[in-house]
This record gives structure tokens, sequence and C-alpha cells, in this order.
């Protein structure tokens, strides 16, 4: 038992480092296109589902509300993101991608998908499938542990490469 525990403790530890490093990689190139990972967070997530208001895009990006309000605050300011009145709710907001802010969130998609095809596309089919499954195992066994609700993903995450994060930057994956 003690060393079971002790493996999964270096696999857990290499997990976090392998993370780490790659959330580092992923950053460094959003940022040579001038964005941030939490601003490509939202971009991002607005390519899937445009009129979030701001409580749901914290809700789905695991932020602050506060958190969310300057980012998009950022964003309008850079003229990436609009916000919009909801009709009959004077105090709440919906965002939405400017042309500017759709060309820079394909941008920062194509990033990404530069990364996987420099990484996981090359690992055979096979070893990524089980690692799909592996990830995915542990994932649940996360959420368990967390006793967390998740939110849904809607399926057009299921054909897009997206940053995710625990806490911060997210690479988009399915179900992630």
């Amino acid at each position: 038992m003690m060393n079971e525990l002790l493996d999964a403790e270096r696999v857990w530890f290499r997990l976090l480092r392998v993370n780490t490093r790659m959330n580092s990689v992923i950053a460094d190139r959003l940022r040579e296109i001038g964005l941030s990972v939490p601003q490509c967070d939202i971009l991002t997530t607005l390519t899937e589902q445009e009129g979030m208001s701001q409580q749901d895009l914290a809700r789905r990006l695991y932020v602050t509300k506060g958190n969310i309000s300057g980012l998009v605050d950022r964003l309008v300011a850079a003229a990436l993101v609009e916000r919009r009145t909801i009709p009959g709710d004077r105090r709440s907001h919906a965002i939405f991608l400017t042309e500017d802010g759709r060309r820079m969130a394909m941008e920062a998609i194509a990033v990404q998908k530069r990364f996987v095809e420099e990484t996981f596309a090359k690992m055979p089919a096979d070893r990524l499938a089980d690692f799909e499954k592996l990830v995915i195992e542990v994932r649940d066994l996360v959420r368990a542990a967390a006793n967390v609700q998740e939110p849904a993903i809607g399926t057009a995450m299921q054909n897009k490469v997206r940053t995710t994060s625990p806490p911060r930057a997210r690479i988009r994956s399915v179900g992630s």
C-alpha cells in the first residue's frame, strides 16, 4: 500500500509539472500574439457561445465575477469584445466578440492547435486513445473528490482545442 501511494504521488507530481510546463509554453506563445491566457479563455469561449453574461462566463471558466469583470473591461478597451444590454435586465450585459476579437480568437486557437501538433499529435493513435481514457478517469476522480457539479460543455467544444485550467490556463478539450 505504501509503495502504491508513493507511485501515485510521483505520478501526480509529474502531472502537475507537465501541466505547469504546458501552461507556460502556451502562455508564452499567446503573449506573442498579444493575449494572456485568461483573455484567450474568454475569446475562445465566446467563439462557442456568444452573448453570455459575465456571470455565466465566470462560472464557465471557474473564476470569480470580479476577475471576469476586469478581464472583460480590458477586452472592451482593446475592442475585442463588446457589452450589450440584456433586454429586461438593466444590470446585466451579454458579451459578444467584435470582428477583431473573432480574428484574435481564431489566431489563439491556431496557436493552441500548433502546440497540439508539436506534442500530442506525435503520439501513436492507440497510445493517445489510451492516454485520453486515463485523463478522463483522472478527471472523474478529481470531480468526485471535489464533489463539484461541472457545467455542461457544448458539442462545439468537441472539435476545438481549448485551454483547461485548474485554476488558470485552459486548453479547451472535450469534457475537461
